[in-house]
């Protein structure tokens, strides 16, 4: 995951087809499967917290983390909790950048 989160997002500019297959697999292994790949579309997770604050707090670290790489997920705010999904929009599939971000927000104390 390191090696991941060390790299930046690529802007995509569309035209490039999603990654499929054993391309997810080998960045999905890189990422850790506290992720989940759903249907090769997009990744998702969920993260805990022990109030609306602090789940706040870490929603706001995924924002600017989200505005340095130039790639922004979904974010699902609640009390105690935050959803992310990430896919690339411009190709309605995933790209390296997905993974990338993912792994920048794994990071976050």
């Amino acid at each position: 995951m390191d090696r991941l989160a060390e790299k930046h997002c690529i802007p995509c500019r569309g035209g490039v087809p999603p990654l499929r297959g054993e391309e997810i697999k080998e960045l999905h292994d890189q990422l850790g499967e506290s992720w989940q790949v759903v249907e090769e579309h997009h990744l998702q997770k969920e993260f805990s917290f022990d109030g609306f604050a602090s789940a706040l707090d870490f929603t706001n670290k995924v924002g600017a983390i989200a505005e340095d790489e130039g790639h922004h997920p979904d974010i699902y705010l609640a009390w105690g909790k935050v959803g992310i999904t990430i896919w690339t929009h411009k190709i309605d599939g995933l790209t390296e950048s997905d993974f990338i971000l993912a792994a920048k927000v794994d990071q976050i104390d």
